[in-house]
């Protein structure tokens, strides 16, 4: 059973910084695709970035140029940094993976930015 687990939210002052991370117990080289999702109060879950294994990444329009999605092989890990934050990004994140046309999420990390 593959588990996700996310860490690093908080709150934030909008225009800050924040880096979310994301500990698999699998290799995160062996998933098809790793990603960031998120779901604001009231909201649907949303698609912020994702990454192929080949290394090809997309980002959704509201945050292309503020964040970045990346793996750190020596931790393991999907790490997203979040730059010039807005307070349209809080929300819960959650990290998403696929191994073997199986879907995985973490539980979910709370972002809250301020004015």
């Amino acid at each position: 059973q593959v588990q996700l687990v996310e860490s690093g939210g908080g709150l934030v002052q909008a225009g800050g910084s924040l880096r979310l991370s994301c500990a698999a117990s699998t290799n995160i080289f062996s998933f098809n695709i790793v990603g960031w999702y998120r779901q604001a109060s009231g909201k649907q879950r949303e698609v912020v970035a994702t990454r192929v294994r080949g290394g090809s990444t997309t980002y959704a329009d509201f945050v292309k140029g503020r964040f970045t999605i990346s793996r750190d092989s020596a931790k393991n890990t999907v790490t997203l940094q979040m730059n010039s934050v807005k307070p349209e990004d809080t929300a819960v994140y959650y990290c998403y993976a696929q191994l073997l046309s199986r879907d995985y999420w973490g539980q979910g990390t709370q972002v809250a930015v301020s004015l």
